[in-house]
């Protein structure tokens, strides 16, 4: 028998935008089921740093910086390439841009603590604030604020289908672990908020290439389940082919693949102390709170190719060259295992240990550089004496190794660059290629309805976060995550104001 369940509102997904629209449903009144495929919530949003950018901020204002929407829209356009901007839903990344101010006041108002408002070229004016400690901290404010309102949440509940009657979606199936069967009714509608299809090889092959197949997603679990619900009812997908990476990233640490653990606590007086104590804080105050998570999800910077780093595989061969965008991805994620390792010679250690030359960053918060990744990640970072203990470190065939330096240093790349030598050697990795997000989403009206081909509202059904993206194109920093507050915080209201069924 399945067993059957009637809300106002359900939502599919228990991420950042999941959870604001849960939270602003229940802010209206409306009874709110949220369905979390996975054991725990935290999407993509639960592995970020956490930036929010926005314009006309009361964060701004006490530093006295002026501000606005209309200028904010005209920097964001410059992150991206001329062609990529171009694809660009110019009407509603203004209107986002409009309200993620208020976004971020509501999420203050939460307890949420943020520090900043932080600089990012080509921002004219400091508009990222980040939120302390982490991004953990939106899952758990709203988390809390969801029960506290007496929303519902059920985790390892896969929605596999959408429900239509009367050519109107109006809930959905549901598997539960050990193929149980709940199907849930929604008097006002079905949010998609399922994230994005980093991690979709058939999806990313389909849109972008094959070439790409192998190249994974920074969350294993993005594999475009909201993408594929939409598309089952003949709801138009848009920049389905548009991607931010491949990218070059850590593999991270063992006990966090795949779970979202804490780093330190993300709500309570504790984390209101330490936003107003950040921008005072000595350099071990800051390394000791950020840098860990810094150096577990942030990429190497490409200036580390530029300057004569190269990549080697497990077999310690040369395979690409390292300045080829994107062919080095493509490329990496073809040695075995997918990983490959970044060779430093003497130089370039020293050159990377100090200020402007930085290995990652998170940008105003924290620079790690060669000796914060010995001391914070050993298991991706090894260095010595000896070129022989650093093959033997890492499993890698020392005569295989010399031999890829020695034919480098008499090669053109080489001589165009710099040769490798000296007495202390580094090897950063394993590293992956990966997709840290994908831009393509559901096309939707302002009031988040998902529309068809021909720009005709799906009835009872909305997309928010990365799955109705709208067709916007949001590269810089703290983007995403506003976006995934701000459409959630919205769509809610606009549910909310819906009379009811």
């Amino acid at each position: 028998m399945v067993e059957t369940l009637t809300y106002d509102v359900i939502v599919v997904g228990g991420g950042g935008s999941g959870l604001a629209a849960a939270v602003s449903c229940i802010e209206g009144g409306l009874r709110v089921l949220l369905l979390e495929k996975h054991e725990q919530l935290g999407g993509t949003t639960g592995i970020a740093i956490g930036s929010f950018t926005a314009s006309g901020t009361r964060f701004q204002q006490r530093e006295h910086i002026v501000d606005n929407p209309d200028d904010h829209d005209i920097d964001a356009g410059q992150f991206a390439s001329e062609e990529i901007e171009s694809r660009n839903n110019a009407a509603l990344r203004k209107y986002f841009l409009s309200h993620a101010a208020e976004t971020l006041h509501w999420l203050a108002d939460k307890g949420l603590a943020f520090h900043g408002p932080s600089p990012e070229p080509p921002n004219r004016v400091h508009r990222m604030h980040n939120v302390v400690p982490n991004a953990k901290a939106y899952i758990a404010t709203l988390h809390s604020e969801l029960l506290r309102g007496g929303g519902i949440v059920e985790c390892q509940a896969e929605v596999v289908e959408l429900v239509i009657e009367n050519a109107r979606v109006c809930g959905v199936v549901v598997k539960r672990p050990g193929g149980d069967t709940l199907r849930a009714t929604a008097h006002r509608g079905v949010v998609l908020a399922a994230g994005d299809y980093a991690a979709a090889s058939d999806l990313i092959t389909e849109y972008k290439g094959e070439q790409f197949a192998a190249i994974d997603g920074i969350n294993a679990r993005a594999i475009g389940d909201g993408h594929r619900l939409v598309d089952s009812v003949g709801g138009e997908l848009v920049n389905m082919d548009v991607t931010y990476g491949p990218e070059i990233r850590f593999v991270a640490p063992e006990s966090q693949r795949g779970v979202f653990s804490q780093l330190l606590p993300t709500s309570g007086p504790f984390s209101r102390l330490l936003a107003k104590l950040l921008p005072f804080a000595p350099k071990f105050i800051v390394q000791s709170f950020i840098k860990r998570l810094l150096v577990t999800w942030q990429h190497p910077e490409n200036s580390l190719f530029d300057d004569g780093a190269i990549l080697v595989n497990q077999k310690g061969k040369r395979f690409t060259d390292e300045q080829n965008w994107p062919t080095r991805e493509i490329e990496l994620a073809q040695q075995p295992d997918k990983i490959g390792y970044m060779l430093l010679d003497e130089s370039l250690i020293q050159r990377y240990n100090e200020w402007p030359n930085f290995i990652s960053t998170a940008p105003e918060i924290a620079y790690a550089y060669v000796d914060d990744y010995l001391r914070l990640r050993p298991d991706v970072a090894a260095k010595s004496d000896s070129l022989e203990q650093l093959a033997k470190q890492r499993n890698i065939p020392l005569a295989a190794l010399a031999e890829t330096i020695e034919q480098y240093n008499k090669s053109q790349d080489g001589q165009q660059r710099r040769e490798l030598k000296g007495e202390q050697w580094v090897l950063l990795g394993p590293v992956k290629s990966y997709f840290t997000t994908t831009e393509g989403g559901a096309a939707i009206s302002q009031q988040f309805e998902v529309l068809t081909s021909t720009g005709e509202a799906i009835p009872g059904l909305y997309a928010v976060g990365q799955t109705g993206l709208g067709g916007q194109i949001l590269w810089g920093h703290g983007l995403h995550i506003a976006w995934a507050m701000t459409s959630g915080r919205l769509v809610g209201q606009h549910l909310s104001s819906l009379g009811a069924s």
